[in-house]
């Protein structure tokens, strides 16, 4: 499963956000959350708009070097996927064992307990 650049940085921020300076999670907030503009960040901050940029630029860097370090987007990726391709699976199972109420019962619970797993 592949996430656009919006979803990939929000995730991104999501799971590794608390590891950023205060002022980098300050600005990317601004700027994804509350859709500032590099301009309104830079006189929230009292900085140029390049130094605005410039803090994104590192930020951003810093959460995809988190990434490549601990992969813990691309393990919550393939375990979304896993869990609905198993869930598709258990579906199609379900309807093969209808006539079998135990076996379809089970499966159903099975089914229940992963659609409480689900991210």
């Amino acid at each position: 499963m592949k996430f656009d650049d919006v979803t990939r940085q929000s995730l991104l921020y999501d799971f590794y956000g608390e590891l950023l300076t205060q002022r980098q999670k300050e600005v990317m907030e601004l700027y994804n959350e509350e859709n500032l503009s590099l301009a309104e960040i830079a006189e929230e901050f009292g900085i140029s708009r390049q130094g605005v940029h410039d803090a994104l630029h590192k930020a951003q860097k810093a959460l995809e070097e988190y990434e490549r370090k601990l992969g813990l987007v691309e393990r919550f990726s393939a375990t979304r996927e896993a869990i609905g391709n198993i869930s598709a699976e258990i579906d199609g199972a379900i309807s093969m064992a209808a006539a079998e109420d135990n076996v379809a019962g089970k499966l159903r619970h099975i089914r229940s307990e992963i659609e409480q797993l689900e991210i």
